[in-house]
Order: structure tokens, then C-alpha cells, then sequence
């Protein structure tokens, strides 16, 4: 994943990183195929991990997807996180604020969904939006949007300071495969449900939205928080990168299966 990621203060072009990339991995059926095993291994690894983060309740993770419509954050979801225990775990979306929430400054809101300590939290787009979509319809000013950047890295660097790792992906796919992907979702009936017609919109602003999300990755990817360009063209690979970020995360903590209460006997003890 070091080959991915966004180095701190660095200038970026997505034009760089390429949408189709599978690393060491062929795009062959075969090296498909253990890639899919490696992540079956990887989200095991995750459910034991995730049951040491919520026995020591000691520290929260905060996984961040963002992407372009169609770029998989569903998908993401779905597939690394289907072995954790729903209980200790926590899918947060962030759509149109209410008129309480913008009331209050943008991250007031997201405060508020931030994991507890043991739990780990997803934002499904996040408090980034907050300098994307607003900055392409121009609803805020790059005077705005820069302090805004400075806003979201002192929060991430509160919640880290207080014991929540931050993984960031930003879900990288090509113009055409995106077309695909959309045009997928016109032509099967079962997944319909999932088309809007503003993604269409959306889609005719591509180049509005590449230039908003270099301006964001480069100035919001910190030592504490580094942002992560995930190839994300082809699923398999993309799931598997993801799957060993958050496991080797959740490693690092060196996180130990508690004791059980003290002055138990549990080796004499009987339950008649």
C-alpha cells in the first residue's frame, strides 16, 4: 500500500496513478483467483483482529472512502468488511446537511459520528464532501475550501491523538470504466435502484471533480493521516489492497485478548 499512498505537502496528479493497476498480480483468471483467496485469508485475520479492538476497547478505527459515483465504496463494504461483527462496527453516510446541522460549523455533524473506542467506524463519504461537491458548484471559495482543509486535518489529528487510527482510501477509476459501471446499473434490472439521474450530471463535471480531489488529497494527506489512491478498476484488487491496509492497521496496535476478571481460578473452576 506504501506505492499508493499520498505523501504529505507533495503536489499530485491522478494522471500519475493508474486506475488499472493489480501491483503484482496478473490480469489473468488465475492470478484473480489468489487474489481472492488472499483476501478471504485477510478478512479472517480482520474478525479476530476486530474482536481484540472491541475486548480492549482502548482504541477506535476510522476507515474514509471516497471516490467518484460507481467507484465502489458499496462494494468496499461489503466484500473486506463481511467477516466483522456488526456490533462493533458502524457504516456512516453523509448526505444533504439538515438545517440543524448547518447551523453549526460543517464538522459539527461528523463529531458526533466519529467511532467509540473499540468500535470501528466507515464513513461512506464523509466530511470530505464538504470540499468537493461544494467547491465544483462552486457553493464555497477557495479562500473557504483552504481553511476548511486546515479544519479537517486538525480534527483527524484530535481523533488520533485520542486513540482513533484513520485509514483514508480514495477509490481511483477511469472515465471509461465508470461509463460501464453506469451503464451496468441502467441495464440490469436488479440494480436500477442504485441509479440517479444527477450521477449523470455529476459525471458530465469529470474533470471539475479530478482537479477537486488533487487539490484535496495533496493538502489534507498527513503523517497522522495519509490518504491512500486505491486502483479500483478492477474490484478484486482493489478489495485485497484495502484488506491488508486495515489488517496491518489493526496489527500495528499489537492488541492482546484481555484477562478475564481478577481472582478467578479459572483453571479449578466448576459450574454445577
Amino acid at each position: 500500500m506504501k506505492n499508493y499512498q499520498v505523501k504529505p505537502g507533495s503536489k499530485l496528479n491522478l494522471s500519475d496513478f493508474d486506475p488499472d493497476d493489480t501491483g503484482d498480480y496478473k490480469k489473468t483468471d488465475e492470478d484473480k483467483e489468489k487474489a481472492k483467496i488472499a483476501t478471504e485469508k485477510l478478512i479472517t485475520q480482520l474478525s479476530e483482529l476486530q474482536e481484540r479492538l472491541y475486548a480492549n476497547c482502548s482504541h477506535s478505527l476510522l476507515i474514509v472512502l471516497q471516490g467518484m459515483d460507481t467507484s465502489g465504496k458499496d462494494g468496499t463494504i461489503k466484500n473486506v468488511m463481511s467477516g466483522v461483527n456488526p456490533q462493533g462496527c458502524k457504516v456512516v453516510t453523509f448526505k444533504t446537511p439538515s438545517a440543524e446541522e448547518l447551523a453549526h460549523d460543517f464538522l459539527w455533524r461528523v463529531h458526533q459520528k466519529a467511532p467509540a473506542k473499540g468500535q470501528i467506524g466507515i464513513f461512506n463519504r464523509s466530511h470530505y464532501e464538504d470540499v468537493l461537491i461544494t467547491r465544483v458548484h462552486d457553493l464555497i471559495s477557495d479562500k473557504v475550501a483552504k481553511q476548511r482543509f486546515n479544519q479537517i486535518n486538525e480534527f483527524e489529528e484530535l481523533l488520533t491523538e485520542n486513540g482513533t487510527v484513520i485509514l483514508k482510501f480514495f477509490l481511483h477509476i477511469s472515465k471509461d470504466e465508470q461509463k460501464q459501471r453506469l451503464e451496468e446499473r441502467i441495464k440490469n434490472p436488479e440494480k436500477r435502484w442504485k441509479f440517479n439521474v444527477t450521477d449523470l450530471r455529476e459525471r458530465k463535471l469529470w474533470e471539475s471533480y479530478q482537479q477537486a480531489f488533487e487539490a484535496m488529497l495533496a493538502a489534507t494527506s498527513t503523517g497522522h493521516a495519509p490518504w491512500h489512491i486505491v486502483p479500483a478498476n478492477y474490484k478484486w484488487y482493489r478489495n485485497l489492497l484495502i484488506a491488508d491496509d486495515v489488517v496491518s492497521a489493526l496489527e500495528y496496535l499489537k492488541l492482546k485478548t484481555p484477562a478475564g476478571p481478577e481472582g478467578v481460578d479459572f483453571d479449578n473452576l466448576k459450574i454445577e
